[in-house]
């Protein structure tokens, strides 16, 4: 079609699929109600001509943007550096793409911030919000519920309100069980003296991992923990702190394959072989972490694409059963398995 000619319409699908108009808005828009046959004969005029919806009169028929909010509880500096968010991003955004949605990304760095993520939800501009890496005291969830917008949260909630908590939804791994493999690869190693490299503990993961650790080493007091902030520096600062407390330690569970990384550096040194003087085992297997450091580090598996995929899924799911709450099973939050994956540093 030149460049200069008019935009097919409604009306010209109509005419050329044999069909009424209304025929060709429910089928262009998703709409139950039309027969098979009819369906096809709409899509190959739809093909032929070159029709494209208008978005905005899309939207008033359907009451759907095709986008959605993916709000991410960091500032800019942490969320461009970790790998951790490009893979559950990546995951989120090929989900979204096959249902034709649109991916909207808001980072957020404070308290000014959490005002402008809630007025852009309020504003009608997506039909629903991925929310991840909450901070304890963080307002994003209750903001998004104010805002009348279906969520789904990356990690396991902990605002008080138990009813609240069971009414989320919301997909994470299995922090708990993960650490305590990992922990128990350590203890088969041999290893005696074995400290903990925990996350914020201002975050759910983090703690479902420290508990993990503790489960296993009941016994463990507290100056064999030191609390990182999930980047290499966090790490490295707190295999220092460890070091300091506990010189003899020879074995060191990190909360992250990020922090452990800045952990190896550090043992490497002051001279500590790994895993011939210290065993170290990381979380997550990310494979751009954990197969280039030095030597390739043995970590507990989460599959974080794959969590991301099952966050956009679940809100698909859950923005479907509102037009249509019969068509639909009941919808559930997700716990997906972890695995001990044995490289060289444990």
């Amino acid at each position: 079609m030149p460049p200069s000619a008019p935009r097919p319409t409604l009306e010209a699908v109509a005419a050329r699929a044999g069909v009424s108009r209304a025929t060709v808005s429910r089928v262009v828009n998703g709409g139950a109600g039309v027969r098979g046959p009819l369906v096809a004969r709409v899509r190959a005029a739809v093909e032929e001509l070159g029709y494209v919806p208008n978005q905005a009169a899309r939207t008033l028929v359907t009451r759907r943007n095709g986008a959605i909010a993916v709000v991410v509880a960091e500032p800019e500096s942490r969320f461009f550096t970790d790998p951790f968010f490009a893979q559950q991003v990546r995951g989120i955004s090929r989900e979204l793409a096959a249902h034709d949605n649109q991916l909207v990304l808001l980072l957020t760095g404070g308290g000014a911030d959490h005002e402008r993520v809630g007025r852009y939800l309020t504003g009608g501009h997506v039909d629903g919000a991925l929310i991840f890496s909450l901070h304890a005291d963080d307002s994003l969830p209750v903001i998004a519920r104010k805002a009348g917008v279906p969520t789904v949260i990356g990690g396991r909630p902990t605002w008080p309100d138990p009813d609240a908590r069971r009414r989320t939804l919301y997909v994470d791994c299995d922090n708990r069980g993960g650490a305590r493999d990992a922990v128990r690869r350590l203890l088969a190693l041999g290893r005696q003296r074995i400290v903990h490299i925990a996350g914020p503990l201002d975050q759910p993961a983090s703690v479902d991992r420290l508990d993990g650790f503790r489960d296993v080493l009941p016994g463990v007091g507290a100056p064999m923990i030191a609390e990182g902030d999930f980047t290499p520096e966090g790490g490295a600062r707190a295999m220092e702190r460890l070091l300091e407390r506990s010189p003899d330690l020879d074995g060191v569970f990190a909360a992250s394959d990020v922090m452990a990384s800045g952990a190896l550096r550090v043992l490497r040194s002051r001279g500590r072989r790994v895993p011939d003087d210290v065993a170290v085992v990381g979380f997550d297997d990310m494979v751009s972490v954990a197969e280039w450091t030095d030597p390739p580090l043995t970590t507990v598996r989460q599959d974080i694409e794959e969590m991301g995929r099952l966050m956009a899924q679940l809100l698909l799911h859950a923005l479907e059963s509102e037009s249509d709450p019969d068509g639909l099973p009941a919808l559930s939050s997700i716990i997906t398995p972890t695995r001990l994956v044995v490289r060289d540093s444990a």
